[in-house]
């Protein structure tokens, strides 16, 4: 699997307009609702909400990664949002949040819940690519850098 297995152009957006935790993760769950992937988007905000008060899905170099399950998923999807300015989110390492990455799946795609939460968390760990995805200034080019790198 690959991220472009679960990733659409229109699920991913720079800036986001939310200039917070919670506006940015419901504007991301309205991102997938929109495009037929969310039934329940008000369960999807719900399920991740909870699961980010419980322990946060900021995980550090400016990356925020949260996820949810919920039965109103079809399959497993992902957005992708750039904040216009870092927000707080709680991150381990104390830093500003520069891009979240979302996943939300169904309750029955546990391993490729997991496959995808690691594959997003090994491609950001490389600096140089991050650093190239915080520079972007669009969508569209966030969603160029990730193909890029997905197909290499």
């Amino acid at each position: 699997m690959t991220l472009l297995d679960i990733l659409q152009p229109e699920c991913v957006r720079a800036p986001l307009m939310g200039g917070a935790k919670r506006a940015c993760i419901e504007e991301l769950v309205d991102m997938m609702a929109a495009i037929g992937k969310i039934a329940e988007p008000q369960a999807l905000k719900d399920a991740v909400w909870t699961r980010e008060q419980t322990r946060t899905t900021g995980i550090g170099h400016g990356l925020a990664i949260p996820h949810g399950k919920c039965a109103g998923v079809t399959g497993l999807v992902m957005a992708v949002g750039k904040p216009a300015e870092p927000i707080e989110f709680g991150a381990i390492d104390g830093k500003p949040v520069r891009l979240i990455m979302m996943l939300a799946s169904s309750p029955d795609r546990n391993s490729d819940h997991i496959q995808a939460l690691a594959r997003v968390s090994r491609i950001m760990m490389m600096a140089e690519f991050r650093e190239r995805i915080y520079a972007a200034t669009s969508g569209a080019e966030v969603y160029e850098l990730l193909k890029e790198q997905e197909l290499r």
